[in-house]
């Protein structure tokens, strides 16, 4: 017998032939391409994502779509094919906890030193649809509403160029803003019918990107803060280690890394500052 009638010849009901050759090839390219472990427990959601697809390119099975993404033609659609895996929940100060901590410990000292003259840098790495990006700046022109005049600036970066795209134009609905307090809403958005935008001046200091985290990071100087949150869970163990290096590395001496509620990093080079939230070992307390 064969390697590939090893496999399962179908796994998941539908109108196209999904087979559990189709989805390791597909689980294969997305562990490649973005450190994604998908785990055949996955299969249906994979099935019923990518089915999209096919029926908007008029491919006949997944077999041949595979193909077409194992060639030097697919990159675009590798691309898409990411997108429409990645799961994007996110909302406006989701795990607040990690923004009372921003406004109550990490923040202060970084005002102090921006005001002095000193140059702030924030790093959200994980942006989804921006709401994480503007929660950070919100929290932080609660408390400098000059901050645009300081050498202060939040990176928002994802890998998936719709939601970065989403992320920057800053438009929201009356539910997706109903976490904002009232007051920072009338300060620092206007509304537009029944939706919101962000203001420039608080736009202006956060600068979005793509980036794909177990790819080259182009920044050059370290961050003060880094959130990262749930997304290193979806990553195996030896990939999620070294991430957590390269973090580490790319941390300001006093920084602080966020990550997701159900995260933890497993590391000497970390220690606990609060719930799922770290800092350098060794570093002042």
């Amino acid at each position: 017998m064969t390697a590939a009638l090893a496999f399962k010849e179908n796994i998941v009901e539908g109108e196209f032939a999904f087979t559990e050759r189709d989805f390791h090839r597909i689980a294969t390219m997305v562990r490649e391409v973005s450190g994604i472990h998908l785990v055949e427990a996955k299969a249906t959601l994979v099935y019923s994502r990518l089915a999209k697809r096919l029926r908007t390119l008029g491919i006949p099975s997944f077999d041949a779509y595979c193909k077409l993404l194992e060639t030097p033609e697919g990159e675009a659609e590798r691309s898409r094919a990411l997108a429409a895996l990645t799961t994007n929940v996110t909302r406006f100060f989701r795990e607040p906890h990690h923004f009372d901590h921003l406004h109550e410990r990490a923040l202060p000292p970084l005002i102090a030193a921006a005001r002095g003259g000193g140059r702030v840098r924030i790093w959200s790495s994980a942006c989804s649809t921006g709401e994480e990006p503007y929660s950070i700046a919100l929290t932080l022109f609660a408390m400098m509403p000059d901050a645009a005049q300081y050498d202060i600036r939040i990176l928002a970066t994802d890998i998936d160029p719709n939601v970065v795209a989403t992320a920057r134009a800053g438009i929201y609905s009356n539910a997706a803003v109903e976490p904002i307090p009232a007051a920072a809403k009338d300060r620092w958005m206007t509304r537009h019918a029944d939706r919101w935008r962000v203001n420039d001046e608080l736009r202006q200091i956060i600068r979005f990107n793509e980036l794909n985290l177990i790819g080259q990071w182009p920044m050059k100087g370290v961050f003060d803060i880094i959130f990262c949150r749930n997304v290193v869970i979806y990553f195996e163990a030896a990939t999620q280690d070294r991430l957590w290096a390269r973090f580490n590395q790319t941390l300001a001496p006093n920084g602080r890394l966020y990550v997701g509620h159900s995260e933890r990093i497993d590391s000497p080079a970390f220690e606990s500052d609060g719930l799922t939230i770290y800092r350098k070992a060794g570093a002042r307390a």
